[in-house]
């Protein structure tokens, strides 16, 4: 008996539709295949039904019928180059959170800073460079300013200077403005809330909080695919920040982004991964200073 995808009485009405509405195949696994070469995501079978969520949004804003026109507006009609960052900040993951793996801001605080800090020698006042290399909507690098913020308010021994880096250009533009759900707060202790957040006053306003200016000003936003065979930044920072995102890199991608971003350690400085990402610094024989912490 010959099937058919016409709709019976058992089907939703936006059936058809929904079936229609997809990439081809082929472009499907062109599309996975340029950004893994492109920025190193993974992108299996199992996560096409994920990406072609993710780029409806793209299809209307362009008024294109169907997932299927945009696949052949990629391949067909040249418009991959202009689209390929659109395309990028559709299917990245941007979760993030204030004070994730909080273990890490408590041993950069009471061990790491002072580690360096003694390294330094007295009669100065060194500025200790930190770089959440991927930054996300900039949860991390303003949990990292906090953090810092509060120690050089005690000691006013130091300075610091904090970079935020990702291949997501809509991320970064969502960390520039620094405007979160206030739930998304809820991690952030209420003094560090006190002294570091804004909330408005009407009832709108109290869903949402905003990093104050003053802590805005410490950090710095730049768009960086950590895939680049090199990074146009400093090669003397004290802390790179590196958490949850080799998880989605094959392993050779894996060791290759660690060594470009250890090139860019001072001798003594420290690398942060996530928790679950701990083995890739045991592997590369790393000096483990802390669980996920490793020094050069």
């Amino acid at each position: 008996m010959m099937m058919t995808l016409e709709r019976t009485a058992s089907q939703p009405a936006g059936s058809k539709t929904l079936l229609a509405d997809r990439l081809r195949t082929e472009d499907f696994v062109r599309l996975a295949e340029l950004l893994s070469s492109q920025t190193g995501i993974k992108l299996p079978a199992a996560k096409r039904l994920m990406v072609e969520s993710r780029l409806r949004r793209r299809v209307r804003e362009l008024g294109l019928a169907c997932l299927a026109d945009y696949g052949k507006l990629l391949f067909e009609e040249d418009g991959l180059a202009r689209e390929l960052v659109h395309v990028i900040d559709a299917v990245t993951t941007n979760k993030t959170d204030f004070f994730r793996e909080s273990d890490h801001f408590d041993c950069l605080a009471n061990r790491i800073v002072p580690t360096l800090l003694a390294g330094r020698g007295e009669g100065r006042q060194p500025t200790l460079k930190i770089w959440s290399a991927a930054s996300s909507t900039g949860a991390e690098a303003y949990t990292i300013a906090m953090v810092m913020s509060d120690i050089a308010s005690v000691t006013g021994s130091f300075r610091f200077a904090i970079l935020g880096t990702d291949v997501s250009t809509a991320a970064l533009a969502a960390a520039e403005r620094a405007v979160y759900p206030a739930e998304m707060a809820a991690p952030v202790p209420q003094d560090l809330q006190d002294r570091y957040l804004m909330r408005g006053r009407d009832a709108d306003s109290r869903s949402r909080v905003r990093i104050v200016p003053e802590l805005r000003r410490l950090v710095r936003f730049e768009r960086l695919n950590l895939m680049d065979r090199a990074y146009p930044f400093d090669r003397d920072v004290d802390v790179i920040f590196l958490r949850n995102v080799l998880i989605y890199f094959e392993k050779a991608t894996q060791e290759e982004v660690v060594l470009r971003l250890l090139s860019h350690l001072r001798p003594g400085g420290f690398l942060i991964l996530g928790h679950s990402e701990s083995m890739i610094g045991t592997s590369l024989r790393l000096p483990q200073f802390a669980p996920g912490v490793f020094r050069k």
